[in-house]
């Protein structure tokens, strides 16, 4: 009998170990990629850099119909056209793929470092206000607003350099 007390009051403690509601917060994610500097910096950053090889491939889309047009006229010289035709294309495709290559590789390099930015950010979070957990604010269920750091969160990611 005394065995069987001991057992129960060994689970028992374990037990309470695990009701006692660890520390933690909540985050908006989503708000603070909305409110980050530096993903809209590197935004506009990356759309500086582009710009002037989609107004490039602009301007090779209007060749291209015009070429297309002229084809289409009477008396037109179609083997010429068709050469100029097929080399505004062949431009067009290097510089579009040269494009999305550099889109990629920035999104992949701007993903990294904001990905460190806000594990950084979490972390000094947690610390400061003494948490077991900082969790995404979608992740969970239900929670008291009072244990949403969104804001707090966003401060601390846009203050990082």
């Amino acid at each position: 009998m005394k065995t069987m007390k001991m057992a129960v009051l060994g689970l028992g403690l374990g037990f309470a170990g695990l009701v006692q509601a660890a520390g933690f917060g909540v985050v908006d994610l989503e708000k603070v990629v909305e409110s980050s500097t530096y993903l809209k910096q590197q935004n506009a950053s990356l759309e500086q850099s582009v710009k002037p090889q989609t107004t490039k491939l602009e301007q090779i889309t209007k060749d291209i119909e015009a070429l297309k047009q002229k084809a289409q006229a009477q008396g037109a010289n179609v083997q010429q056209i068709n050469a100029q035709y097929q080399a505004k294309v062949n431009e067009f495709q290097t510089i579009q793929q040269g494009v999305q290559t550099k889109v990629q590789t920035t999104i992949q390099n701007t993903n990294a470092t904001f990905e460190t930015r806000v594990k950084q950010a979490a972390e000094q979070l947690r610390q400061e206000a003494g948490l077991d957990f900082v969790l995404n604010k979608n992740s969970a269920l239900a929670y008291d607003a009072k244990n949403d750091l969104t804001a707090k969160m966003i401060q601390k990611v846009n203050a990082i350099k």
